[in-house]
């Protein structure tokens, strides 16, 4: 069964292995310029462990999975295109959700997380990330308009609410 922890510092090694692999999958399924072999970097990483933002995917085997989820406004999605928010309530942001393509659910088990701490949940991803897009509206988010990530370049946005 899948749990989410907080990552330490001697998880580090194992999540920067499950982002290559999350990497190359894109890469090798159609979404070459999300990430390609540059993000996330590890210095990123450490600092999200080390602000209590990263969160691993487990079970009895080992991590799976890994993303951040910070608690309060994201900057990027202080501007949305093409349509609009559900609310402007509190919310947590699911980002840099990646799996290592041993473990199945990783989302799901990550959406059920955040439903249940949070009221409102916003993620977003690339207009070619297809898997990710059917993995997020499956979940049961809703899709709010276009947001543009700190390089300037778009996302769909997507938001659950209670």
């Amino acid at each position: 069964m899948l749990k989410i922890r907080d990552a330490t510092s001697a998880d580090l090694n194992r999540i920067m292995k499950i982002y290559r692999y999350a990497q190359e999958f894109m890469i090798r399924t159609g979404n070459p310029h999300q990430w390609g072999y540059v993000y996330p970097d590890e210095a990123l990483i450490r600092a999200d462990i080390r602000d209590g933002l990263c969160k691993v995917v487990c079970d009895e085997s080992g991590v799976h999975g890994v993303f951040a989820l910070p608690d309060g406004e994201e900057p990027t999605y202080r501007r949305i295109e093409n349509g609009a928010w559900l609310n402007d309530e509190p919310y947590v942001t699911i980002h840099r959700i990646a799996g290592d393509g041993q473990a199945h659910g990783l989302f799901q088990c990550a959406a059920d997380y955040c439903k249940r701490i949070s009221d409102n949940v916003r993620v977003d991803t690339h207009a070619d990330n297809r898997i990710m897009q059917k993995l997020i509206e499956r979940n049961g988010f809703l899709k709010c308009g276009t947001v543009y990530v700190r390089d300037g370049s778009p996302r769909i946005a997507y938001q659950w609410k209670r």
